[in-house]
């Protein structure tokens, strides 16, 4: 039987979602959870490959299992065994998948929210949640830079050195700066996204809400294709992985 869920977690406390040799992991925290459940240990696969410190509110995750078990079971048992975990992890929804569902590679689409906390006093509630800046950005100038990126492009000013892609060819289908009070959203929607891409927008268009950077530098630094002409990139805490579509 192949299971869906779909999760909620704070990435804060995880080196990521990738299992890996040492530190905390959410697919680790998923499997160890699964295995105390039905006594078997499964490769729970993701949606997406969230860094160290980015959160997810909309995750899709799957994996199977020999025994059929009640969605809602699966739920509420994976919820009991998450729960005495240091890392905060949640199944919001499990459901039955098909046999040849696979939460990467059947994704027709990632959403992400990036939020900017843009004040002069630091966080208090939502510290290591927001990345804190304290200069006045202008959203709308933010915004009209960050149309020359959608669309399909060469993304290698925007593409971390480590970035296991095979191309930095990719089809960006939306991204949107507004402001809501203190806060700056940067929304973007695309099929799939390269190593630190939507961090290394971040960077960049936060240089053209400061004012340090124009749109046609923006527009500059996707035409170099190279990784030296982006902004700095931003702290992961921002970022969330908001929405999968299937």
């Amino acid at each position: 039987m192949r299971y869906r869920l779909t999760l909620e977690y704070d990435g804060g406390p995880f080196v990521g979602w990738q299992r890996q040799a040492e530190g905390a992991s959410v697919q680790g925290a998923l499997e160890d959870a699964i295995a105390k459940f039905s006594g078997t240990r499964v490769t729970v696969s993701g949606a997406g490959r969230t860094d160290a410190g980015v959160h997810a509110v909309g995750q899709v995750a799957h994996f199977d299992l020999a025994k059929p078990y009640e969605p809602g079971t699966v739920r509420d048992a994976l919820n009991h065994f998450l729960r005495p975990a240091p890392a905060p992890v949640v199944v919001l929804d499990a459901a039955v998948a098909a046999a040849d569902f696979h939460a990467r590679f059947s994704a027709t689409g990632r959403h992400y929210l990036f939020r900017i906390l843009n004040r002069r006093s630091p966080p208090a509630l939502a510290r290591g949640h927001v990345w804190h800046v304290t200069q006045t950005l202008d959203a709308e100038a933010m915004h009209e830079a960050a149309q020359f990126l959608v669309g399909h492009h060469d993304f290698t000013t925007f593409r971390a050195a480590e970035c296991q892609a095979r191309s930095p060819l990719k089809t960006l289908d939306r991204l949107d700066v507004s402001r809501h009070g203190d806060e700056i959203h940067i929304e973007a929607s695309a099929r799939s996204f390269l190593h630190h891409q939507i961090r290394s927008f971040a960077g960049s268009l936060k240089l053209v809400g400061e004012g340090k950077w124009q749109a046609r530098d923006l527009k500059a630094a996707l035409e170099a294709k190279d990784r030296a002409a982006c902004g700095p990139v931003s702290p992961p805490d921002g970022l969330y992985l908001v929405k999968v579509d299937y």
